[in-house]
């Protein structure tokens, strides 16, 4: 995104950098990557990095107000409502495009966000093994707020663990050694010291939660969950079965809590008014259809990774869904074709880390990954056998340039 970095970057970049790149991130945990990463970062430019913390910022205003838990309460499906939930979240994330505005401007537009972990054990590597192989200003930084790696590593293992002893807290995942982003569950382990379960096995007492490390039955206090509920129902019958103890009065904690991923998502879309959040309409609120409507996608609530998005829908189609209550519509946004790269250019996404510690009245922005996408839509299907694509990181322009 600025000129005179992206010219520089794609001159002195070469196939043996790459390859040099690929097999340092490789060997972190040889074949543990099952996504692409790509040949380049994004320079992000300070004027665009501040719209986008100060959009997530009008964003935390709303989630901060006392009322905020009453009217999103319709989030969480009544049947996936885990007991022992806790005032705030512990991680957020909130995913932008690098847009087109009507004036031609480039511009940030939310895109979705998530109460979830995200990569944030992968992207510390990520950006050190960047640095290192490639050509990166060398002020440029992909943390925010003053942040730095050991900063940012450090409030990482303090939230995640608590009071506890690492022993005690376990990252909890549908089989995570199957996970496409398991290399980020075993640099987790590499940095907080925790123990990666499945839900499987789990072992429950009453109240208590155990699981076996390194042959002794362990006590687990807190639980940092990268279970999607959803993924859980599509589950065979005895795996489902063996969910329903989370779902017990549970002496445990949670990071992040399992309600906030329905609290902070593509639910919360339409409470929000800001110059670079799309407007969104609960489908069942929407009396009469825009005009217009072939400038709109249709998005189901209860979806992750994407799934089940309508990106060219018709009155008709619209007219015929069964559940409305369960939909939302938003207005598209045009993606601006901003990076270029030795094929032609591509798009992005940027994906902000907001961290909230217990004891604080607000979450802080920390650091970031980004997506890089030639295809229709960000993400894997609709990038296949192009290059200069897939997963990546944001370099930031510091504020004295």
């Amino acid at each position: 995104m600025i000129s005179a970095i992206r010219n520089i970057y794609n001159s002195r970049f070469t196939q043996e950098k790459y390859q040099a790149f690929l097999k340092d991130m490789n060997a972190l945990h040889p074949g543990a990557i099952e996504f692409r990463l790509a040949e380049t970062p994004v320079f992000v430019p300070g004027h665009f990095r501040d719209k986008m913390l100060a959009t997530c910022e009008s964003i935390i205003d709303l989630i901060v107000d006392p009322d905020f838990k009453i009217n999103t309460e319709r989030a969480i499906p009544a049947h996936l409502k885990v007991q022992g939930e806790q005032e705030h979240p512990h991680f957020m994330v909130f995913d932008f495009g690098i847009c087109e505005n009507e004036a031609g401007d480039t511009e940030p537009q939310l895109i979705e966000m998530q109460g979830f972990p995200s990569l944030f054990a992968f992207q510390v590597r990520h950006a050190e093994m960047m640095r290192k192989h490639f050509d990166i200003p060398e002020h440029f930084t992909p943390y925010l707020n003053g942040f730095g790696e050991q900063e940012y590593v450090e409030l990482f293992k303090e939230i995640v663990e608590g009071l506890h002893n690492p022993d005690q807290v376990v990252l909890l995942e549908l089989f995570p050694h199957q996970q496409k982003t398991r290399i980020d569950f075993y640099l987790t382990k590499d940095i907080t010291g925790i123990s990666i379960v499945c839900l499987t096995e789990l072992i429950q007492e009453g109240r208590k939660l155990y699981y076996i490390l390194n042959g002794q039955k362990t006590e687990i206090r807190r639980i940092y969950n990268r279970i999607i509920f959803e993924e859980l129902l599509q589950q065979t019958e005895e795996v489902q079965n063996k969910g329903r103890l989370l779902f017990s009065d549970l002496d445990v904690e949670w990071v992040t809590h399992p309600c906030w991923f329905y609290r902070i998502s593509k639910f919360t879309l339409p409470f929000l008014h800001h110059p670079h959040i799309p407007e969104t309409f609960f489908l069942n609120e929407v009396t009469q259809l825009p005009p217009d409507i072939g400038n709109f996608v249709l998005k189901p609530l209860f979806s992750f990774s994407g799934h089940g998005v309508c990106l060219d829908i018709t009155t008709k189609e619209v007219e015929n869904i069964q559940d409305p209550e369960n939909w939302i519509l938003q207005r598209k946004v045009k993606y601006a074709e901003i990076i270029d790269t030795p094929d032609g250019p591509a798009k992005a996404e940027i994906r902000i880390f907001y961290f909230w510690k217990n004891g604080v009245a607000r979450p802080i922005a920390i650091n970031n990954l980004a997506r890089i996408s030639k295809g229709k839509m960000i993400g894997v299907d609709y990038n296949k056998n192009k290059t200069w694509v897939g997963g990546s990181l944001c370099f930031f322009e510091p504020d004295e340039m």
